[in-house]
């Protein structure tokens, strides 16, 4: 009974304790609570913004590669993990997730580690998301390099990488991270649906990244306002002509509603690369709709509203060309066929979402010398039918 007692008094204290803290006072607030609870170590990692190291919050501590240490695994696979350390004592890893976003892991010592580090955990995921929309020392310790303006902007007003729920699980990735300029991605519920959409903007700099947030706010707007696809879209191509005049600024978009208590997916296509579906893990089909013009052409083509019954288990691909152009500029493109074969293979290890496609980054990456040059993204939906939260969970990955 003290031992819990001692765990309440340790997660009620650091949460009094944080109203008035910043994230800066985090580890050290950490450190004089954790001990009400037992634990004698506690050590915060946040996942870099590519997501290839671990990066401790508090200085001494070195950055633990994800791809080759039992921390990366524990981020990687979403689960609690455990080693001896030097001295053989019992250390645990445990993820942080802010609802199923990964952002890093904690390290844990003490005799209770593995029983109440998820409750811990749990808390300072909290902690940390709600501190780092205003800190400076959030970004700077997730960054490896020197972020371009475009992308500053852009990292700011997109919603998380990932976001879970009992029915439908919806991934993202923009490449390249630091220097991303057009290209954005949007996703929201509302009752009974999920809004989806891509937009890539004319571009490869901050007017670019303009353009597509300019797009992308246009569309949260009007679609809050209730007006269906076509017409929202008809109206953000006004609002882009309004501000940048006929032809000078133009953006390509999937906008898609999903119907998470049916799998009846509405969608239109301004322009942009069609969805790809994947069944089963192992058939995919292009997506056809008749596409409109851009947004902010103003060519007069009309926009046809399209639907697509999903099953139980289907993935959604809504992604821009940079992903499939890829290389285009050496002659190797990366390509459709292998980037839906990517998702496909990981698809069947039964990886989550998020780990699919921090893999398909890095292979891209890969396939090209670690340079981009264009915006490359990827928005993944795997809608599950009416599912039970364990199905869920075990979709996203085993968490605790």
């Amino acid at each position: 009974m003290a031992d819990r007692s001692g765990l309440e008094r340790m997660l009620t204290g650091l949460l009094q304790a944080s109203h008035l803290a910043t994230l800066d006072d985090l580890p050290a607030l950490v450190t004089d609570h954790a001990v009400l609870a037992g634990f004698d170590r506690v050590v915060i990692y946040l996942a870099d913004l590519q997501q290839n190291l671990l990066k401790p919050m508090a200085s001494g501590d070195q950055p633990l590669r994800i791809d080759a240490t039992l921390a990366g695994r524990a981020f990687q696979e979403v689960r609690t993990l455990s080693q001896k350390d030097e001295d053989g004592r019992l250390l645990w890893w445990q993820p942080l997730l802010d609802g199923t976003e990964r952002i890093g892991v904690v390290q844990l010592l003490g005799p209770n580690a593995e029983r109440d580090g998820r409750h811990l955990a749990s808390l300072l995921a909290l902690l940390l998301v709600s501190q780092r929309a205003h800190s400076d020392t959030y970004p700077r310790l997730v960054r490896t390099h020197a972020m371009n303006v475009a992308a500053e902007m852009q990292w700011r007003l997109i919603p998380p990488l990932t976001c879970a729920t009992p029915r439908v699980t919806v991934g993202a990735v923009m490449e390249p991270a630091y220097e991303i300029g057009g290209d954005t991605y949007d996703y929201a519920f509302h009752g009974d649906t999920l809004h989806l959409a891509v937009f890539d903007a004319m571009g490869h700099d901050v007017s670019a990244g303009l353009t597509a947030n300019l797009a992308m706010a246009a569309c949260r707007n009007h679609r809050r306002q209730d007006m269906d696809l076509a017409s929202n879209s008809a109206a953000i191509e006004r609002v882009l002509i309004e501000e940048f005049g006929r032809a000078n600024r133009y953006v390509t978009a999937i906008m898609a509603d999903l119907d998470l208590s049916t799998g009846l997916l509405t969608w239109i296509n301004r322009g942009h690369p069609p969805p790809v579906l994947i069944r089963g893990g192992r058939w995919s089909t292009t997506l056809g709709c008749p596409p409109a013009h851009p947004m902010g052409l103003d060519a007069g083509l009309p926009v046809t509203v399209c639907r697509e019954q999903l099953e139980p288990g289907d993935r959604l691909l809504l992604y821009t060309d940079g992903i499939t152009e890829a290389g285009a500029a050496n002659g190797r493109e990366f390509g459709l066929t292998r980037f839906v074969d990517f998702i496909i293979r990981h698809h069947t290890g039964n990886l989550p979402v998020p780990e699919t496609l921090r893999r398909l980054v890095a292979n891209i990456l890969a396939y090209h010398g670690d340079k981009l040059h264009d915006d490359a993204t990827v928005l993944l939906t795997e809608w599950r039918g009416v599912a039970h939260e364990p199905l869920a969970r075990q979709a996203f990955g085993e968490v605790g």
